[in-house]
C-alpha cells in the first residue's frame, strides 16, 4: 500500500502541481463552445419584425402556397412537409349536388401538393391542380365512394373518402306535374259544373215559359 504524508507542506506542492498541468479557459474559449452549437432555422421577416403565421388557409382555392408565402415573407408554416416527402391527406369536406352536377370540395393538407386525384367508387379517376380545393365529377346515380389523394414526386397521401347518396333530381319535377294536372283537372270540373248549370236553367226557363203559353 502507498503511504500518503498529507502534511501541509506537501498539500501546498500538490495544489501548484495540479494548477501548472490543467488548462485556462478564456473567455474566447467559451465564446467557441457557443457558437458550435445548433439552433433550429426559423424563417425572418423581410421588414424585421417578429415572425407570424402565414395568411394561408387550406380550403380557399386559387391562393399562393404556403410555401411561396413563406419564401416570399419570412412568415411560418408549422408543421408544413416539403416535396421530398409523400403530402399529408387532403380533408374531404363535401359532396353534394348544385342542381346540375356533382361537386366535390375538399381542404389541402400542410405539405407540397403538385394534384389532387378524385376516384368515384374505386374506378373513375380524375386529376386537379395544386391550387384547386373542388372539382365536378360525372353524376352519381348511386350510392357510392368518393376518395382523394394529394400527389407529389415523392408518392401519394393517405385516401379521405366519403360516401355519397344522390337525391332524386326528378322528385320536384314530378310534384311540379302532379300540382298542375290536379289544377286542371279542378278547372275543367268547375267549368262542367257552370255549364251544366246553366244549361239547366235556361231548360228550367223553356219549360216555364212553355207552361205559361199553354194555360193561354
Amino acid at each position: 500500500m502507498f503511504n500518503y504524508n498529507f502534511s501541509p507542506h506537501n498539500c501546498i506542492l500538490w495544489n501548484n502541481l495540479v494548477t501548472e498541468e490543467l488548462p485556462s479557459l478564456t473567455t474566447e474559449d467559451y465564446t467557441n463552445l457557443e457558437d458550435d452549437t445548433t439552433t433550429p432555422f426559423v424563417p425572418k421577416p423581410t421588414d424585421g419584425g417578429p415572425s407570424q403565421l402565414c395568411d394561408y388557409n387550406p380550403c380557399r382555392e386559387g391562393q399562393s402556397s404556403c410555401e411561396e408565402l413563406s419564401q416570399s415573407t419570412g412568415c411560418l408554416c408549422p408543421g408544413h412537409t416539403l416535396e421530398d416527402e409523400a403530402p399529408g391527406a387532403p380533408s374531404l369536406k363535401a359532396v353534394s349536388w348544385n342542381g346540375s352536377e356533382v361537386v366535390v370540395r375538399w381542404c389541402a393538407p400542410y405539405s407540397h401538393v403538385k394534384a389532387y386525384i378524385v376516384t368515384v367508387g374505386g374506378l373513375q379517376k380524375q386529376e386537379f391542380g395544386w391550387d384547386k380545393r373542388s372539382g365536378v365529377v360525372q353524376e352519381l346515380s348511386r350510392e357510392t365512394e368518393v376518395c382523394i389523394v394529394a400527389r407529389n414526386d415523392a408518392g401519394d397521401s393517405e385516401k379521405s373518402c366519403m360516401m355519397y347518396g344522390p337525391t332524386d333530381s326528378s322528385l320536384p319535377l314530378t310534384a311540379g306535374l302532379i300540382g298542375g294536372g290536379l289544377g286542371f283537372l279542378l278547372l275543367l270540373l268547375l267549368a262542367v259544373l257552370l255549364w251544366r248549370s246553366r244549361r239547366q236553367k235556361k231548360q228550367e226557363a223553356h219549360v216555364s215559359m212553355s207552361s205559361t203559353d199553354g194555360r193561354h
